[in-house]
């Protein structure tokens, strides 16, 4: 591993002790080398950190530092092995730790995790669950992550992937329309918390971008996909093009790096203590979902068929509650008109 030409700035080198003296109390009984390659730095700056925990502590009841009131190590293993153990260390017991609550939440993520493929029988996510466990404040509840249908679908989308087999779905798109496709599975990516499949979709003879929870009837067929060593496949999930929409919209300050990837450029100015940004959207049944995202946060302001898509929308959803369900009571409603969700 190759070694920094220049000297850890003072954050950085805060951010390595923090890091280095629990690696050292985990670990044991560690040698100056081998501490050296797992951080990435000179033997020699692992020996000058070891130095400068030997003078760290917190002062005891007197104000002043006591001896064991210090880190402490073994000096003869350190002088003449090179290798470092510390016996007495301070402080580091008093840290907080998560309540039973909190880390069998996140215990349960790493369970979801663990079941992927490609995190099945994952070393480190075990190591990390015992160690949220250990942890703990109290003995964390048992938690089971229930299979979605989507979990279901992504399996066999993996399993498409991984084998380059084309599939067959049903797809339920942004504008309510339902068709069959055929496609060459390429990658699965993943943002916030939908999952989507790129892929070279045989009916719009293209690459698109497939939500997986609006697919459905999925079937692995037995054809491989094609050769696409020639096609640019974006990075990104989403891409610019010519027949975008801009969305003229009014938002809240504090909610605007939420719409940072919707952006058309970086202008705005202030309107009644809002943000007047431009959107650049594929089309107007985009909006729907944004701004049911951002209730209150968000109006749309243009053009006029991008408000009348989210007000049309909003009046169907609350036309769904009984207390508003007549067309009467929609029309008298003031959020659908003002293009906010």
């Amino acid at each position: 591993m190759a070694r920094r030409s220049k000297p850890l700035k003072a954050p950085d080198k805060l951010v390595f002790l923090l890091s280095f003296v629990p690696y050292l109390l985990e670990r044991r009984v560690v040698d100056v080398a081998e501490a050296a390659q797992h951080f990435g730095m000179t033997e020699e700056e692992i020996r000058d950190a070891v130095r400068l925990i030997a003078t760290s502590g917190l002062p005891g009841s007197t104000g002043t530092y006591q001896p064991n009131d210090l880190f402490d190590i073994d000096w003869d293993s350190f002088e003449d092995d090179d290798v470092i153990v510390i016996v007495h260390h301070v402080a580091i017991d008093d840290a907080p730790r998560l309540s039973a609550r909190e880390a069998a939440a996140l215990m349960a993520g790493l369970q979801y995790l663990s079941a992927s493929p490609e995190s099945a029988g994952s070393a480190s996510l075990a190591s990390l669950r015992a160690k949220l466990a250990a942890g703990a404040s109290s003995a964390p509840s048992r938690l089971g992550v229930a299979e979605t249908e989507a979990d279901a679908s992504l399996a066999l989308i993996r399993e498409a992937v991984a084998e380059g087999r084309q599939l067959e779905f049903d797809y339920l798109n942004a504008r309510g329309e339902r068709g069959r496709r055929r496609a060459d599975p390429l990658r699965i990516i993943s943002q916030d918390a939908d999952w989507y499949l790129q892929a070279y979709c045989h009916t719009r003879e293209d690459v698109r971008n497939f939500r997986v929870d609006r697919m459905s009837d999925l079937v692995l067929t037995d054809e491989p996909i094609g050769d696409h060593s020639h096609r640019i496949v974006p990075d990104t999930l989403f891409q610019g093009s010519e027949s975008d929409l801009d969305v003229v919209v009014d938002v809240s300050p504090a909610a605007l790096p939420l719409l940072s990837d919707y952006l058309a450029d970086s202008s705005s100015r202030e309107v009644d203590g809002r943000l007047r940004v431009t959107l650049r959207l594929a089309h107007v049944h985009g909006l729907k979902r944004l701004v049911a995202g951002l209730p209150g946060l968000v109006t749309v302001v243009a053009p006029p068929e991008a408000r009348a898509a989210v007000a049309d929308w909003a009046s169907a959803g609350l036309a769904g509650y009984p207390e508003h369900g007549t067309a009467e009571s929609d029309a008298r409603s003031p959020h659908p008109g003002d293009g906010t969700a």
